[in-house]
């Protein structure tokens, strides 16, 4: 189907392609708050399936993600193996390297995989800016 072809090319592109961004057109300190709660990787040990919500925070400084480029780069991760550690890292790395935002906090609130839960955090810069987060509970 076309829309499959689509969809899988402008995913395999978001995972190197640069993210597109806009311009930051206010001076005002301001908190963006995303969140992807369709998250799917595979599990490095196993193949499994793994599932989450990816949530996003950061206080812009010259730049803000698109956010049809964020949810493409996130689906991204959907066929990779990678553990919760390394894709909620390297998710914080790239937003960091390509927005260059005042503060940003990635969490990786992912789904019980063998009756354990697993909230991964990651802050850079200024991580007081941003409000304490709650775990999914289920």
């Amino acid at each position: 189907m076309p829309d499959q072809q689509y969809g899988d090319r402008a995913i395999a592109q978001a995972a190197f392609e640069p993210l597109e961004k806009w311009a930051n057109q206010t001076d005002n300190a301001y908190t963006i708050h995303l969140e992807h709660p369709e998250f799917t990787a595979l599990c490095p040990r196993s193949g499994y399936p793994d599932f989450g919500t990816i949530v996003v925070d950061y206080q812009p400084g010259d730049w803000v993600v698109e956010l049809k480029a964020f949810k493409l780069y996130i689906n991204s991760f959907r066929d990779q193996r990678i553990s919760h550690e390394m894709v909620t890292n390297a998710i914080a790395d790239r937003l960091w390297q390509e927005l260059a935002p005042v503060g940003l906090r990635v969490i990786g609130d992912f789904t019980r995989r063998g009756g354990v839960k697993t909230v991964i955090t990651v802050a850079k810069g200024d991580g007081s800016l941003f409000t304490p987060y709650t775990p999914n509970l289920l």
